[in-house]
């Protein structure tokens, strides 16, 4: 889990929902690539984040990639934030006894139905082998959980605007991988409301 390092955040705020990355690929202690994104679009409300092993992040994303367009020609719709969390919960269970090591994290926003017109935001996180959690605040996963758990609890707060997620969310992951030599070298945000999907890349330390 820590070969490659990297780490990823989400957070709920009002009506919306954010989930950010570092950019950093090492080989342990070695800067690799500075560009190595680990958030991953499914449809325009709804996005993943997998820190972990690189080469277990390309080969589950492709995996996941199939999964969720098969679901896509079968039922002709496209898949909830919910489902797509036990997808790829049952996905990592299928491989157990040789895991995938990697740490998902899902962010999304349900479309509304006739008998949910006014869906809430909705977050999860999994360990190695899809064992799921809903937390109602943030998610963390990566290198940086430890202090991404710490500076999360002290900034994060109920019912955030968009633009006060953003920086919520920023100021959580820039000052947590500061303090971890496998996480950083730059930082994306995903910023998902109900009708737009804005995405910002921010400098940090390279260090």
């Amino acid at each position: 889990m820590e070969l490659n390092g990297g780490s990823v955040v989400a957070m709920i705020g009002k009506d919306c929902v954010a989930i950010a990355s570092d950019l950093r690929l090492g080989n342990q202690s070695v800067g690799v690539a500075s560009n190595f994104e680990k958030v991953f679009p499914v449809n325009d409300k709804l996005y993943y984040g997998i820190p972990g092993l690189a080469s277990d992040v390309y080969t589950l994303r492709e995996h996941l990639r199939f999964r969720v367009n098969m679901y896509r020609m079968k039922e002709e719709r496209e898949i909830t934030p919910k489902t797509f969390t036990h997808l790829v919960s049952s996905t990592l269970y299928e491989k157990r006894f040789g895991p995938f090591f990697v740490e998902p994290v899902v962010a999304g926003i349900p479309s509304p139905t006739p008998l949910d017109p006014h869906p809430r935001p909705f977050i999860s996180t999994m360990d190695t082998i899809g064992c799921i959690t809903t937390p109602k605040d943030f998610a963390v996963a990566g290198t940086a959980a430890d202090k991404l758990y710490g500076v999360a609890e002290g900034l994060w707060e109920p019912d955030l605007e968009p633009e006060d997620l953003f920086e919520t969310i920023s100021q959580t992951l820039l000052n947590a991988v500061d303090r971890d030599a496998l996480s950083g070298w730059g930082v994306v945000v995903h910023l998902i409301t109900a009708d737009k999907v804005v995405t910002r890349t921010l400098r940090a330390r390279m260090d």
